[in-house]
């Protein structure tokens, strides 16, 4: 299990970081300064690129030229960094290469605002896409990166029937830290971070086995549509991802995983950084565009 040496560079251009476990740690400073890590990153044009009140939730809406579906983006940070600011430029790329709308929601973080007020702002999301002309009649896609890959999976769940199909990226599942990975394959994301994410999210014990939580524990993931899950080798997250997909295999979903090898996690995002981000997100725009053609009607004779 050789570490890429992208991956490797990455892990050491970090390493002088205040970990959030750090009683200094900043967790305004931190938003502020990953907003201004991505300032200076080129944004490719789109058709349009508007935010929106997606029904009390800010959300940033993306229309290439041409789109045939629609995708429902929950962005990573550990439910508490990041924004859709910092996604803007990945989210960019991807609804061009993928040729498809997204919405970008701006969901409610903590320690601010804790479970479930995330996954109800997805839900409420989701809702307002149903109510746009524009995106009526459109197959509509859950996807997420890291803590979103959990917001993807959860309002899947919570909506079964609603999605054509789920994209969860290196998806953070297990507030236990029970996987093998979390030993094994802990490179650039110590498992103690990891858990101060679920002490960040959970608003009480209780809510750490809520399978709106922990979506490992849900007993409806045979309600899913076909899903694509992907892991990266050295991350910590990689087994339960993993497990993931066993769990749906067996519950008899369609799904497709794949374990980038070398890779650590964060990559996806990166295309600036690893060789590997931009083939991901292929392989997720070439997924995604194969659902929508197996979900259009045969053509008239």
């Amino acid at each position: 299990m050789a570490l890429h040496p992208q991956a490797r560079r990455a892990i050491e251009n970090a390493a002088g970081e205040v970990p959030v476990t750090d009683p200094a740690f900043d967790i305004a400073a931190a938003r502020e300064q990953s907003r201004a890590g991505v300032r200076d990153l080129p944004r490719l044009p789109l058709a349009e690129v508007r935010d929106v009140d997606a029904d009390g939730v800010p959300a940033r809406l993306y229309l290439p030229e041409h789109y045939d579906a629609v995708v429902l983006h929950a962005h990573g940070g550990g439910f508490v960094l990041n924004d859709v600011e910092v996604h803007d430029a990945a989210v960019r790329r991807f609804a061009r290469l993928a040729g498809v709308a997204v919405l970008s929601v701006d969901y409610r973080r903590p320690p601010e605002h804790r479970f479930p007020a995330a996954p109800d702002d997805m839900g409420a999301a989701l809702g307002w896409l149903g109510e746009q002309p524009e995106l009526a009649g459109l197959p509509v896609f859950a996807h997420g990166d890291s803590a979103g890959g959990n917001l993807a999976l959860v309002t899947a769940l919570r909506h079964p029937g609603r999605f054509a199909g789920v994209v969860l990226i290196y998806p953070f599942l297990d507030p236990t830290a029970g996987f093998d990975s979390y030993r094994t394959a802990a490179d650039g994301f110590d498992p103690t971070e990891a858990a101060w994410y679920w002490e960040q999210y959970a608003a009480t014990p209780a809510d750490l086995t809520d399978p709106d939580l922990a979506p490992l524990l849900s007993p409806h993931l045979a309600t899913l549509p076909p899903t694509l899950v992907t892991t990266a080798e050295h991350d910590p997250l990689r087994d339960e991802g993993e497990h993931l997909a066993n769990l749906l295999a067996e519950a008899g979903v369609e799904v497709v995983a794949t374990r980038y090898i070398g890779q650590i996690h964060g990559f996806w995002r990166h295309t600036d950084v690893f060789d590997a981000a931009e083939p991901m997100m292929a392989q997720v725009a070439g997924w995604i565009r194969l659902q929508v053609t197996r979900a259009r009607p045969p053509a008239a004779p």
